[in-house]
């Protein structure tokens, strides 16, 4: 039995948070229904790298976020389309969007009308800034949010900052945070019988992953400082020249430290007075990184990569994206599955990557093409094939 077996979700969302969201529900075993405008669908189908996917409206950002759903087409503008719609709400636990605030209840489908309908509904708005405040309804995406949050300003160094992070990190949040919300509401709903609504900002979501760095500023008085690739709560701690490239050295503890003196062959270090205590080395990190990388290019990443990992100093080589995607421990947690789509052919997905041992969450299907679903689901509901020909005609599906 899958975790979430039984479940039906209404998924209203585009592009990224929100399909994030109920990629999680979907690997789960939930029934993910993907409602889409019959004309285009999700903006992301027509969003990547290959061209002719985008004209298929299968683009590679739509194939990466939907597996294990289904494809229905309403035109929520059409009153058929909205009474379809109620037919599904009846039937299903919960329901995502992430549109921006007062779309849905312009179109006569928002919360306040669903939860008269189905009680038991647990409905996630996810959006730029919330359902309330003074940012509300300003447009947002993931890159206004980084700026907006703190985010940019404090990633890079003095020759390059602001810097957004290399791929939708405040979306991606937003859809774990929506996925982690919607769990908490179905557990709520399975002991009492209530539905809820649950009102997701990306700004709100992103916050608390900066903790730390918060923390330091809100209750120690330390503005962020811009250290690259440096960690800011230890040194040495961040990324080293070697022979052939560039490693990663995370000496956090005092014995971690002191075993790298030992093998770096600078046990003098040890006793300098810059160096000795983890808030001396803290403050002098620029100073000691030169003796460091003097010793460490003098042999290859993968040397000392396995050497100090033999003597329980973290360490890592720098992959490049394709080299860190077809690593030996990514395959062997089996992190991707292949699978066929109509048209495209065979594609890596991802897997869920939370280990279930009674109820693991797999990729089962591709991503929909788009409407591959409509006639299945709506013959559910009673409508026969002439009432199907119909609504298409008429442009509802």
């Amino acid at each position: 039995m899958k975790l979430l077996e039984g479940i039906r979700v209404l998924d209203l969302t585009n592009v990224l948070s929100g399909p994030f969201t109920t990629l999680h529900l979907a690997w789960l075993g939930a029934e993910v229904i993907k409602i889409e405008n019959p004309s285009e669908g999700d903006l992301a189908r027509k969003l990547g790298c290959v061209p002719e996917y985008n004209q298929k409206l299968m683009g590679t950002s739509f194939i990466a976020q939907n597996a294990n759903k289904k494809s229905v087409t309403l035109n929520l503008k059409k009153e058929k389309a909205k009474e379809i719609f109620i037919k599904l709400v009846n039937t299903s636990d919960i329901l995502v969007e992430n549109f921006r605030p007062g779309v849905m209840d312009r179109l006569g489908v928002g919360y306040a009308q669903l939860k008269e309908i189905n009680p038991r509904l647990i409905y996630c708005a996810i959006s730029g800034f919330g359902q309330s405040g003074p940012d509300a309804f300003k447009p947002a995406y993931d890159q206004i949010i980084q700026g907006l949050s703190g985010v940019m300003a404090i990633n890079g160094d003095e020759r390059l900052n602001p810097l957004r992070a290399g791929f939708p990190l405040c979306d991606t949040v937003g859809g774990l945070n929506a996925a982690f919300a919607v769990m908490a509401a179905l557990y709520h709903m399975e002991r009492t019988g209530e539905g809820q609504f649950i009102d997701i900002a990306l700004l709100d979501s992103i916050m608390p992953m900066m903790g730390w760095v918060a923390a330091n500023l809100m209750i120690g008085g330390q503005e962020p400082q811009l250290l690259g690739n440096d960690n800011f709560t230890a040194a040495p701690s961040g990324t080293f020249k070697t022979k052939d490239g560039y490693i990663n050295i995370a000496a956090n503890k005092q014995e971690q430290w002191e075993s790298v003196t030992e093998l770096l062959g600078v046990p003098e270090l040890k006793e300098d007075p810059r160096f000795k205590e983890r808030d001396a080395r803290k403050k002098n990190r620029f100073a000691l990184t030169p003796y460091l990388e003097e010793k460490l290019i003098l042999n290859t990443t993968d040397y000392w990569v396995d050497l100090l990992n033999e003597h329980d100093v973290p360490s890592g080589a720098i992959l490049t994206l394709e080299a860190a995607l077809t690593s030996p421990q990514v395959e062997y947690r089996k992190t991707f599955s292949t699978h066929n789509i109509k048209g495209i052919g065979d594609v890596k997905l991802f897997n869920m990557t939370a280990k279930f041992d009674k109820t693991p969450g797999n990729v089962e299907s591709p991503p929909p093409l788009l409407s591959e679903h409509t006639d299945e689901i709506l013959t559910q509901l009673g409508y026969s094939s002439d009432e199907l020909k119909e609504l298409e005609k008429e442009g509802v599906i």
